[in-house]
């Protein structure tokens, strides 16, 4: 314990000398507990630095170092003392850890930015994402085709709008994918123990804020962004994490939700 003493606090520093409770004239020190002292430095009977036999982390001892080490930088004041400004800076520094408290079970928050981007999407092969109903007297849903001159019409407008998480990750940005001028969404679903699924969803309202286990089932409504590559995006799924947007290599096939690896692409562009 001796040579912990010595080392951070060499003969040298602060003009004060170590003194050992061997050591003729060695102060009482002001703990009761006689055997737990090893060593006491008395800096001008102003500051004591007190070291005990009782093991330490590394850190403390670091901490300690610190400590003295700027200690050595401060400006006593006339009397010769230390200002009580001083000290306090010194315990604010090197002393008060700060730790990150977060409250247990607190609930995922979605809030809606001001941005929107207006875009149609593209799977890697060129298809582009249209509106069943339009083509078909099918329930709401998606499909992936390759578009001609005479059927550019019905390629769909997206409105996607980036929300920022209350525990952001690094899955990605979390957006909503909604059709212009509509009240229809992309979501990812599930029902029962089968795999999630991707439908169109009518909402009703702005969606400002999203919060994970939804009582309306909203969450389904958030993809995490990711681009992959220079000109790629991916879109997973929020509430079901590792179940991506995908398409077929043929047309006309439904776009739905798939696990990675799989046959289908799961790579889109977004165009203007």
């Amino acid at each position: 314990m001796e040579r912990l003493g010595r080392y951070i606090l060499p003969s040298d520093a602060l003009e004060t000398d170590l003194i050992y409770p061997d050591s003729a004239g060695f102060d009482e020190p002001d703990c009761p507990d006689q055997l737990g002292m090893m060593c006491q430095c008395d800096m001008h009977k102003d500051i004591k630095l007190e070291l005990s036999p009782h093991p330490h982390s590394m850190r403390k001892v670091v901490n300690i170092v610190i400590a003295v080490e700027k200690l050595k930088h401060i400006k006593k004041m006339s009397s010769g003392k230390f200002s009580q400004d001083a000290l306090l800076n010194i315990i604010l520094e090197n002393v008060i850890e700060e730790r990150l408290v977060k409250p247990l079970n607190a609930t995922q928050t979605y809030c809606k930015t001001s941005r929107t981007l207006q875009c149609t999407v593209c799977d890697k092969y060129k298809k582009t994402l249209v509106q069943s109903n339009k083509l078909t007297n099918q329930d709401l849903h998606l499909k992936a085709v390759t578009l001609s001159a005479g059927t550019i019409q019905y390629k769909v407008q997206f409105s996607m709008s980036p929300y920022v998480s209350s525990d952001p990750q690094n899955n990605g940005q979390p957006v909503c994918l909604g059709i212009s001028n509509s009240n229809l969404y992309i979501a990812c679903t599930q029902s029962g123990g089968s795999p999630p699924v991707l439908l169109l969803k009518e909402v009703s309202g702005p969606l400002n804020t999203i919060t994970a286990g939804d009582p309306n089932g909203y969450d389904s409504l958030l993809f995490f962004r990711k681009e992959t590559g220079t000109d790629y995006n991916t879109f997973e799924s929020v509430k079901y994490p590792g179940w991506f947007i995908s398409t077929a290599f043929d047309d006309w096939k439904r776009v739905e939700m798939s696990q990675v690896p799989t046959d289908r692409t799961t790579d889109f562009t977004l165009e203007d």
